[in-house]
C-alpha cells in the first residue's frame, strides 16, 4: 500500500518539524512549504498531495487566501485542506470552513484528532 502524502503549509520551521515528526512516525510521507504562494506553484504540479494542512495566519498570503485558490486548481479541488491555527475563538472553526477549508484543527495539534482527520484520504 502507498504511503499517503502530506503537504504542510506552514512559515514557522518548527511547526512543520513537528506536524513532519508527527505523520512520518504514523507512516504518512510529508512535504512542506513555507508559504502559499510556493505551496500553490507546487500544487500545479503533478507531485502527488493526498492532503493538506495549511496555517491559517501567514505573511505575504494566509490560509483565507489561500485556500479559495487551492481549490481552483483543476485536480485539486477534491483535495482535502485543513486549516489549522492558533486562532481558537468563538467562529474561527465556521471562518476557516467558510474560506473553504474542509475541517479545522487548532493549536496545540490534537495528534488523536489529526490522525482521524487523515485516516480516510
Amino acid at each position: 500500500m502507498n504511503k499517503k502524502k502530506v503537504l504542510i503549509i506552514d512559515d514557522d520551521a518548527r511547526n512543520i518539524f513537528a506536524l513532519k515528526a508527527t505523520l512520518k512516525a504514523k507512516s504518512y510521507d510529508c512535504i512542506s512549504c513555507n508559504g502559499a504562494p510556493e505551496a500553490l506553484d507546487l500544487l500545479k504540479t503533478d507531485e502527488p498531495v493526498d492532503a493538506i494542512l495549511i496555517d491559517m495566519m501567514m505573511p505575504e498570503m494566509d490560509g483565507y487566501d489561500a485556500i479559495p485558490l487551492i481549490k481552483k486548481i483543476e485536480g485539486r479541488r477534491n483535495t482535502p485542506v485543513y486549516a489549522v491555527t492558533a486562532q481558537a475563538m468563538v467562529g474561527d472553526r465556521e471562518k476557516c470552513l467558510r474560506a473553504g477549508a474542509d475541517e479545522y484543527i487548532s493549536k496545540p495539534i490534537d495528534v488523536e484528532k489529526l490522525l482521524r482527520l487523515l485516516k480516510d484520504i
